[in-house]
């Protein structure tokens, strides 16, 4: 396989991703759990296992899947309720042992992180002394239950795909001579950004494995997946990819902010729903108002026994939840919602930093703000949902836990790092 340019090839990254972490976390906590099958649930009460340990996945449990599937499988399964708070102090003595060994440590999800260590894995004695520092670390620090496998390529989109092949506490490395080998021996859908949706466009075009996507010429892909898909997918087969390793305390671009839950229970009561719209809204304009940011932009999805989205731009910029709630309203009316709901995502874009846009020249808009940072103050020292909007009373009090790497908790680290 041709390398277009040498000096990439010269790199040295790391993906690290945790074994089972979410179960292997709650075998570390409670030792009457360790070499048993479990599976780790939600916490709002839905039937879905959200981890399975690596005894369950043996067994031939995977995760996400239902707890009544996972019973047929494993009649003497057990289930234990997420702690996605003690999973995120893990994820920060996990980082902690990172950066010692590089400056360049990315959080790409709660449980695993890319590491760039060209410059600086020499001074361990090579990336594999690298890797085996971090795992003994690991092992004495936070936890002989919890493990991890490590890929190692020239970058990150090789090195993600080599993590995943030799699990658990493995290690694998993907170089420009082995790479025809591996791209034999793994499935499209094993590569990220290529899920089942884009692997049936690619079985049209009569592409079945990475090797045929490789020989697949530019021009086909771009037909097919306009310019931007097209040229991931190509480079995809090539094994390029030119994205760099971001510092996890390194501030980014934020385009949108959104919020998706998934309810306790299928619900018809319309003010229920609402009220569960209106408070992720207000969770929303927290985020905006943390990150200095108003956006033109709400979308909102309902999920159910039917499903709709749509989004809603108007002229003047919004952080504010009631302006969120609004929006979302007149969508649902003109989509005339009386249906059951399951899933709710929201989100607001279209965003721009608030020191740069004019202030409103009106007493409502600016008494507005005053008290959205006067109750943002309250909340974030006694808790979020602390001071409500009445409309919320005897309503829901949802549980924010942490989303991949745009946990709520993360984001305020990150934030309060970088404005430190």
């Amino acid at each position: 396989m041709k390398i277009n340019n040498p000096e990439r090839s010269r790199r040295t990254i790391l993906h690290i991703d945790f074994d089972s972490y979410f179960a292997s976390c709650e075998q570390q906590f409670d030792q009457k759990l360790r070499g048993k099958p479990i599976g780790v649930t939600a916490q709002n009460g839905r039937t879905c296992i959200i981890a399975a340990s690596r005894e369950a996945k043996k067994l031939g449990v995977k995760s996400p899947s239902r707890t009544w599937e996972a019973l047929n499988i494993i009649p003497n399964m057990v289930f234990v309720p997420a702690h996605f708070e003690k999973y995120w102090e893990i994820t920060q003595k996990f980082l902690d042992i990172c950066k010692d060994y590089s400056p360049f440590v990315e959080l790409f999800s709660l449980d695993e992180v890319f590491m760039d260590v060209t410059a600086t894995e020499n001074l361990f004695g090579g990336k594999y002394q690298l890797i085996e520092k971090i795992k003994e670390r690991i092992k004495n620090e936070i936890g002989e239950y919890i493990t991890v496998s490590v890929g190692i390529s020239y970058d990150k989109l090789l090195a993600k795909l080599g993590s995943g092949m030799n699990k658990p506490n493995g290690m694998l490395e993907i170089t420009p001579a082995n790479i025809f080998e591996i791209y034999a021996k793994v499935k499209l859908t094993d590569f990220c950004g290529i899920g089942r949706r884009i692997e049936e466009r690619l079985n049209r075009l009569r592409i079945f494995t990475p090797l045929e996507l490789h020989k697949t010429p530019l021009d086909v892909l771009v037909h097919e997946f306009k310019d931007v898909e097209g040229h991931f997918l190509y480079n995809l087969g090539q094994g390029e990819d030119d994205s760099m390793v971001v510092p996890y305390y390194f501030p980014s671009e934020t385009k949108s902010v959104g919020r998706s839950y998934c309810l306790p229970e299928n619900t018809y009561d319309q003010r229920l729903i609402l009220q569960n719209i209106y408070e992720l809204c207000e969770e929303i304009s927290i985020k905006l108002r943390r990150l200095n940011k108003k956006g033109r932009t709400a979308f909102l999805y309902l999920g159910g026994e039917r499903s709709a989205h749509g989004r809603k731009t108007v002229q003047d910029y919004f952080d504010s939840g009631g302006s969120i709630f609004k929006l979302c309203k007149i969508l649902m009316e003109d989509w005339n919602w009386n249906s059951m709901v399951r899933q709710i995502s929201i989100s607001v874009g279209n965003l721009k930093d608030s020191k740069n846009l004019t202030l409103s020249l009106f007493d409502q808009d600016l008494k507005q703000e005053k008290m959205s940072r006067v109750l943002d103050k309250i909340n974030e020292k006694f808790g979020d949902h602390t001071i409500r909007n009445g409309f919320l009373l005897y309503g829901p009090n949802l549980k924010t836990v942490p989303n991949g790497f745009m946990a709520d908790k993360w984001e305020r680290a990150k934030l309060t790092e970088v404005n430190q």
